[in-house]
């Protein structure tokens, strides 16, 4: 059944970095090539990080030259917020960023999974866990954490699976109908994909559902030639609240998410088949 059609594709080459978009792309096994293959190291606290924590780093720009290999992190560019135009290979590329962000960090490629050292959490910013992920999660007290029980158990552990800088799974799929509904149920904000960084972003496909994606969890999708397995639907964390090039700070996108799709927004994906997938493929639920 055709439950959509692909719209666009976007690929962020750098962690909680803004990215690219595509018109096609090679899917292989681990999801888009050269998709989050860099990120940068907490120098204060440890642990490598993202937007959750160092907010400044969304208003970054990061684009490959050429296009990546399937494996590993090839040279990217990033773009500042005053213009200035920097080579992952530069020399002073992490006091670079350091002070674009305002926190001490440096830029790190892909380490090899059993580096668990690199890949292990740093330091929590409050030592009461709960109020450490509510803080992560942009929840206030009165509002439930999100269930984490089907994501990777290595993630209490360490930042993303180890060998990847991915939050949890490959690929975070989005509805357009997803978005219109946060849209029309908290008109004060303003739901722009930016703020939701999907690698796919799907068009209407005339549900009636308020959030069609949902409805994919554990479920197969063909688009092109590639199948996914869709794992789980994805909770937001406080980077969805963070002002940003010419959006605003607004923790109320959060009081609504929680208010009004219990704090979720999208589905993660994996590939069970690579493959050609190219904007404006039929999106088909294989079962």
């Amino acid at each position: 059944m055709e439950v959509g059609q692909l719209k666009e594709i976007h690929r962020y080459p750098v962690k909680s970095m803004g990215g690219e978009r595509l018109d096609e792309v090679e899917l292989a096994q681990r999801g888009l090539p050269g998709d989050r293959a860099w990120a940068v190291r907490d120098e204060v606290r440890g642990g490598i990080r993202g937007g959750r924590k160092i907010p400044g780093l969304m208003n970054l720009q990061a684009r490959y030259l050429k296009s990546p290999p399937i494996e590993g992190s090839s040279p990217a560019e990033i773009l500042l917020p005053d213009g200035g135009v920097l080579s992952t290979g530069d020399p002073d590329i992490g006091d670079r960023i350091s002070k674009a962000v305002d926190h001490s960090v440096t830029l790190w490629p892909l380490l090899p999974a059993d580096a668990l050292d690199h890949y292990r959490r740093g330091a929590p910013t409050h030592q009461d866990m709960e109020k450490e992920f509510r803080a992560m999660f942009g929840r206030t007290e009165d509002e439930p954490l999100p269930d984490l029980s089907a994501f990777p158990p290595e993630l209490m552990e360490f930042e993303s699976p180890l060998g990847t800088y991915f939050d949890a799974f490959p690929l975070l799929l989005l509805t357009e109908s997803a978005l219109r509904s946060m849209q029309e149920k908290a008109p004060e904000s303003k739901y722009d994909i930016r703020r939701f960084r999907p690698n796919f972003l799907i068009a209407d496909s005339g549900s009636s559902a308020e959030f069609p994606e949902n409805e994919w969890e554990g479920r197969r999708l063909q688009m092109g030639d590639a199948i996914l397995q869709v794992t789980v639907i994805c909770p937001r964390c406080v980077m969805t609240t963070h002002g940003f090039a010419d959006l605003p700070k607004d923790p109320q996108i959060m009081r609504a998410l929680v208010r009004e799709a219990g704090g979720n927004l999208g589905v993660y994906a994996k590939v069970e088949k690579p493959g050609l997938v190219r904007s404006g493929d039929a999106v088909v639920l294989l079962d």
